[in-house]
C-alpha cells in the first residue's frame, strides 16, 4: 500500500496541530475533566481493545451465520494478539488516520478516497466497490453512493471508524463531522450511520462507565427514523425486558432484523454483512457484558456473522472505559512484545497510533473550546446532533437467477470454464465481441453478478431495449467484488437485460474476459 512515510512523531504532531477543524462548542457548556494520564491511558486502552477483540474473534468470522455460535470458543493465549498486525479492521482505518496526520484534519472525502484508491491491501464489499469506482474515476463521496455502490449498507465503515471515536472524546458533533468525511468514501445511509454510532460510543466511553448509557449515547447521534436507530432501540428495549438472557434478545433481533439483506453476496443466504445487524451485536456484547472484558468479548463473538469485527469494536469501546491499565493482564499481556511492530501496510505501530491519536484529539478538543495541558484534559459538553435522514432500500431480494436458469438466453461464443467455483459452475465466459446474454425477470431491481479480475473486458447493457450503460469486468488487484452491473427503482413488472460484449477493455486490463455467474433480482417491499 502506498503511504506517505511518517518521518517522526514530531512531524505528525506538527501537521495535526497546524490544521483547523470546525469548532462546535455549545453555548454555556460546562467542561468535563480528565487527568492527562487517564485520558492517554483510555486512548491506549481503546486501541488495545480493538486488537484483542479482532484477534479473539478471528477464527470464528462468518463461521456462524443466522445462528448463535455455541460450544467452546478458541482458547485465548496472549500471543494471539499478534494476529491484529495483519487485520484489515486496523490497517484500513490507519489509512485514513495517515491522511489526517499528513494532509490535516480538514481533509476532504475526495482526499480520503484518493488514499484509498492507491492502497494495495485486499478489500471486499463496500470497500472493494469503492476502490473499484475510485479507480474508474468516480470520486468520493460518490464512491459510497448507492447509485454506484450496491454495498452502501454494508459494515465496512463501521469497522474502520474506531479511530475517529478515539480522537473525539465526549464530542459527538466532531465524531459525526469526521465520520461523514471518511465514511462516505465507501458507505451511505445506515452504512454511514454504523460508523457514527461506533464513534459516538467511543467518545461517550471517556466519561461514562455504564455500557447501556454508552449505547444510548451512540443512538442519540443517529436519525431517529433510520433503520439503524430502530434496531438499536430494539436492542435497548429487549435487553431491558430480558436483562439476564442475551440469547433471547439475540433471537428477537434475528426474527425481526436478519432478513432481506440486499448485499448480492448475502441476498437470500444466511450470510449477512449489513451494518445495522452487526452493530446490534456490538451493542449486545456491551450491554450484556456489563463491563466485564471477557464476557463482552464472548457475547459479541457468539452473536455470529462478522464475529471478529464486532468484538473488536465492543472491546475497543470497553477498553476506553477501563483504560489500558485496567484491561485484565491475561488479555493484554501479549501487546508489549509487539508495541513497536508496524501494522501491515502502514507506518504505524501500536505506540505510534496511540501517540498520533492523542495529537489529533488535542487539536479536536481545543477547536471545540476545550483545553489540553500536561496535567488535565478539559472537554466541553457537546450535545449529539444527528445527520439528516438518508436511507437506501433497493427492495427485497426475490431470486438468485444463476446462469443455468432458463431465464438466461445465450448467443455467440460463450463457453464454460474448466474450473468450478464453490463446487458449482461459475458461469459462461467469453473474450470476443458480439456475444449476447439476455435475462428476463420480474421485479423492481437487478444486480448482474460475475467474475471481476485484472483481465476483465466490457459489454454494452440494454434494459428493456434501451441503452443502459456498460458492464465493466476489470477490477484493480486485491479488490474482490462481483457487481458487474445493476439497476434499481424499476417499475414493478417484467423486464429484460441484454448484455452485448464489446471485445475491448480499459488500459489497465490484460484481456477482454466477461464471465457471468447469474443475477439477483429484487421486488418492492
Amino acid at each position: 500500500m502506498r503511504h506517505v512515510v511518517l518521518a517522526t512523531l514530531f512531524t505528525i504532531v506538527a501537521a495535526v496541530l497546524s490544521t483547523p477543524v470546525p469548532a462546535a462548542r455549545a453555548e454555556g457548556a460546562t467542561a468535563r475533566t480528565l487527568p492527562r494520564s487517564v485520558f492517554e491511558d483510555k486512548v491506549r486502552g481503546g486501541w488495545a481493545g480493538q486488537m484483542i477483540g479482532v484477534s479473539f474473534g478471528a477464527p470464528t468470522e462468518f463461521r456462524s451465520n443466522a445462528k448463535i455460535l455455541e460450544g467452546s470458543l478458541p482458547k485465548w493465549r496472549p500471543s494471539r494478539v499478534d494476529n491484529a498486525i495483519d487485520q484489515d479492521d486496523l490497517y484500513v482505518e490507519m489509512t485514513f488516520a495517515a491522511v489526517m496526520d499528513h494532509q490535516g484534519l480538514d481533509a476532504t472525502s475526495e482526499q480520503y478516497g484518493e488514499a484509498f484508491r492507491t492502497s494495495r491491501y485486499n478489500l471486499w464489499h463496500a470497500n472493494a466497490a469503492a476502490r473499484r469506482l475510485l479507480d474508474r474515476g468516480i470520486k468520493a463521496p460518490l464512491s459510497g453512493d448507492p447509485k454506484y455502490n450496491v454495498h452502501a449498507n454494508d459494515i465496512d465503515f463501521q469497522i474502520e471508524s474506531d479511530f475517529i471515536g478515539l480522537m473525539t472524546p465526549g464530542l459527538p458533533q466532531a465524531a459525526r463531522h469526521y465520520s461523514e468525511r471518511v465514511g462516505r468514501v465507501m458507505n451511505y445511509g445506515d452504512g454511514l450511520y454504523g460508523g457514527i454510532f461506533v464513534t459516538s460510543m467511543y467518545g461517550a466511553a471517556f466519561f461514562e462507565s455504564d455500557p447501556r448509557k454508552i449505547v444510548e449515547a451512540g443512538l442519540a447521534s443517529l436519525p431517529a427514523e433510520s433503520g439503524y436507530a430502530k434496531i438499536i432501540r430494539d436492542v435497548l428495549t429487549w435487553s431491558g425486558q430480558h436483562p439476564d438472557d442475551w440469547r433471547r434478545t439475540w433471537r428477537l433481533i434475528e426474527e425481526k432484523w436478519d432478513k432481506d439483506d440486499p448485499c448480492p453476496d448475502g441476498a437470500l443466504e444466511p450470510f449477512n454483512i449489513d451494518a445495522k445487524l452487526n452493530g446490534a451485536y456490538i451493542a449486545l456484547g456491551l450491554i450484556y457484558g456489563r463491563g466485564d472484558f471477557a464476557r463482552t468479548l464472548e457475547v459479541a463473538t457468539r452473536a455470529g456473522q462478522d464475529s471478529d469485527c464486532n468484538p473488536s469494536s465492543a472491546a475497543g469501546v470497553l477498553g476506553v472505559v477501563l483504560g489500558y491499565k485496567a484491561i485484565p493482564a491475561e488479555w493484554k499481556s501479549g501487546i508489549a512484545a509487539l508495541a513497536d511492530k508496524k501494522f501491515a501496510y502502514t507506518d504505524y505501530s501500536f505506540n505510534d497510533i496511540v501517540a498520533s491519536t492523542i495529537a489529533r484529539a488535542t487539536k479536536v478538543i481545543t477547536a471545540a473550546g476545550g483545553q489540553v495541558t500536561d496535567q488535565v484534559v478539559q472537554v466541553p459538553v457537546q450535545a449529539a446532533v444527528p445527520p439528516p435522514l438518508e436511507q437506501w432500500d433497493p427492495g427485497v431480494p426475490s431470486k438468485r437467477v444463476m446462469s443455468t436458469d432458463p431465464a438466461w438466453q445465450w448467443k455467440g461464443a460463450w463457453g464454460r470454464p474448466a474450473t468450478k467455483k464453490d463446487n458449482h459452475d461459475s458461469g459462461p465466459t467469453v473474450s470476443t465481441a458480439g456475444a449476447e446474454a439476455t435475462l428476463s425477470f420480474s421485479g423492481t431491481g437487478v444486480v448482474v453478478i460475475g467474475r471481476m479480475a485484472q483481465d476483465g473486458g466490457r459489454a454494452d447493457v440494454f434494459l428493456d431495449g434501451a441503452a443502459a450503460g456498460q458492464l465493466e469486468a476489470y477490477i484493480p488487484p486485491n479488490t474482490h467484488d462481483n457487481d458487474l452491473w445493476h439497476a434499481f427503482g424499476l417499475t414493478a413488472g417484467a423486464h429484460t437485460v441484454r448484455i452485448v460484449t464489446r471485445g475491448d477493455h480499459v488500459p489497465a486490463s490484460t484481456g477482454n474476459v466477461v464471465q457471468i455467474e447469474g443475477a439477483v433480482t429484487y421486488a418492492s417491499r
